[in-house]
């Protein structure tokens, strides 16, 4: 932990100070932050219903040692910009003590060195970027994997499963999409193989039929395309549109039931493709935490999981050092495992998940997962 006391020198020391001495007010604050509007809105509200779900179970039992747990929102939109004010609003402003978010890893980069200045514990239900924790910010935490892992499972599905070399990456040009693109492209070029199409384009577009047309002239027999749903939808409706037979492969964005609708139905999903963490269903660690949003009537929709595991994972950290300091808060989490929303979870010393799984989905004739 010698590292820590590195971090937390001068004007960021005595703000960990002032965070540990908030403690003593008669809450205690979790910020959760996340695209509250806009075309991803769905992803913020959901890691905000989960975190709420869980932090009404302790609440109710008597909050953190007789402390009620106050919830503070911020909307970043998953622009960096607005991360960096919301991070601020959170420390200087609504004193948060701990942080779920952010969601878009573009805005959990810049936001993260905000709060690891402040000595303030922050766990991301959902940023995969390997930046998030390979800077060595020991505050930082993600509930989620990493999108070297995603990229190698990936890489063998396409090339081993799906047996198909002819790959055309496409990536939204954002630090999660283009960064799961680049890891993919360094997997297939371990294997000996180069993408017959490396393209951007571009967050808020919606007519991609250039796009599909340049993809039908490269050969590409596969679609990898690192973003989000907004983008993927269209992008996997044009391709059907324009005749195009090939396998549309993404990454765990895609695990939400909006991308039915987003592709223009489930008869446009044939042959799409996604990684995530496996189905918590068949994880028995995950049996309590869907009993309780069964019980609160809340779907168990993908990142209100993650966002529930977050915000167990903030609670037992407080829970299991009661001081509020944050380098015992780190120590914790590095020596203990938390049953979770997504199973067991436990970290190493960059405050990655151990042993992060990931899977493949594929699509029912009534849009339904598939585990593959």
């Amino acid at each position: 932990m010698g590292s820590i006391s590195k971090i937390l020198t001068g004007a960021a020391f005595a703000s960990a100070l002032l965070v540990s001495g908030a403690y003593a007010a008669d809450t205690i604050k979790i910020g959760v932050a996340g695209p509250m509007t806009g075309a991803n809105a769905t992803f913020g509200e959901q890691v905000w219903t989960g975190v709420s779900a869980y932090v009404k179970n302790v609440n109710d039992a008597g909050g953190i040692d007789g402390k009620k747990v106050e919830l503070v929102k911020g909307d970043d939109a998953c622009e960096p910009k607005q991360a960096v004010a919301v991070a601020n609003r959170f420390v200087d402003q609504d004193k948060v003590q701990a942080l779920v978010g952010h969601f878009c890893s573009s805005s959990t980069i810049p936001a993260s060195e905000i709060y690891n200045d402040a000595g303030i514990l922050m766990v991301t239900p959902s940023s995969t970027n390997p930046i998030v924790t390979d800077r060595g910010f020991e505050t930082v935490f993600r509930t989620c994997g990493r999108d070297d892992q995603q990229a190698v499972v990936a890489g063998t599905f396409i090339l081993d499963t799906l047996k198909i070399d002819k790959i055309a990456l496409i990536h939204d040009k954002d630090t999660y999409g283009q960064g799961l693109v680049d890891a993919l492209k360094k997997t297939l070029a371990d294997r000996k193989v180069e993408p017959v199409l490396y393209e951007g384009l571009t967050r808020g577009e919606r007519d991609f039929n250039a796009l599909v047309t340049k993809i039908k002239s490269s050969g590409a027999k596969a679609v990898y395309f690192g973003g989000l749903i907004p983008e993927a939808g269209p992008l996997i409706r044009q391709i059907h549109e324009q005749g195009l037979d090939v396998a549309f492969v993404s990454g765990d964005a895609l695990a939400q039931a909006e991308i039915v609708t987003a592709a223009g139905g489930p008869r446009n999903l044939k042959g799409v493709y996604y990684s995530s963490a496996a189905d918590p269903k068949e994880d028995p660690a995950s049996a309590d935490a869907l009993a309780d949003l069964k019980k609160q009537n809340i779907a168990p929709d993908n990142y209100t999981l993650f966002g529930y595991a977050s915000a167990q994972t903030i609670v037992a950290a407080i829970q299991g050092t009661k001081d509020g300091k944050i380098e015992d808060q780190v120590a914790w989490l590095h020596a203990n495992n938390v049953k979770s929303a997504v199973g067991n979870l436990a970290w190493n010393e960059k405050g990655d998940v151990k042993d992060f799984k990931f899977v493949f989905y594929s699509f029912d004739d009534k849009g339904t997962p598939v585990r593959n």
